[in-house]
């Protein structure tokens, strides 16, 4: 079956292991599109974050942040209109995590570098949030293995997921698609991965809810 891709930006989130990734490069291999993920082992914080949140907060949060608005703002302006441009996260997500992880007057400052950098980066057309509860979430990081990640805290996961849920609960910025994950692979078969394209492509304005049974 022959698809193509309607929405021209599209950012892709989730809480740790939701996907999101994954999501991106099959999306970017089917229809040939440009895609920016974020490394997360690019970060040189990131390891001793995850084995001492209050320490490494501040240096993560703002490592973290300057690269994602770098990443957003070196997007091609031609090829947002020329061709598909996939993003495995939307440029809020930074902030999200900040207001878990940095305390009072770390956040005061996180909060003036962000200011200044949030309101430049382009929006996408369409938010696709990829939604799963945190049992499924811990089951999908465990099975990456990566070695980071070990250290993360099942609490600190739970946290970021309900986080997450709050914040695209109220989002309203642009068009989005709340896709509820836990019962479908969309890496390991083809048939899930078709549905959700088929989805992607009908959702053209406001908040739409999708809770698929898997194949």
């Amino acid at each position: 079956m022959t698809y193509s891709l309607e929405p021209r930006f599209i950012a892709i989130e989730g809480c740790i292991g939701a996907g999101k990734t994954s999501l991106v490069n099959l999306l970017g291999k089917q229809f040939d599109a440009q895609t920016v993920r974020e490394v997360d082992e690019e970060n040189p914080f990131i390891s001793r974050f995850y084995q001492d949140r209050d320490s490494f907060g501040f240096q993560t949060q703002i490592f973290f942040l300057l690269n994602r608005y770098n990443q957003y703002m070196n997007l091609n302006q031609r090829d947002l209109f020329s061709s598909v441009v996939l993003v495995d996260y939307l440029f809020q997500r930074d902030r999200l995590f900040a207001t878990l992880n940095l305390k009072d007057q770390e956040l005061k400052l996180y909060d003036q570098v962000y200011s200044l950098l949030s309101n430049k980066v382009p929006k996408p057309d369409l938010v696709i949030f990829l939604q799963a509860n945190t049992d499924v979430l811990r089951t999908r990081i465990e099975k990456r293995a990566r070695e980071y990640e070990s250290f993360m805290d099942p609490d600190y996961l739970d946290r970021v997921n309900k986080t997450f849920n709050n914040y695209f609960f109220y989002y309203s910025e642009t068009p989005l698609l709340v896709i509820n994950t836990n019962e479908i692979d969309f890496v390991e078969k083809k048939c899930d991965f078709e549905e959700l394209i088929v989805k992607i492509n009908s959702h053209k304005v406001g908040r739409e809810y999708y809770n698929p049974l898997g194949s």
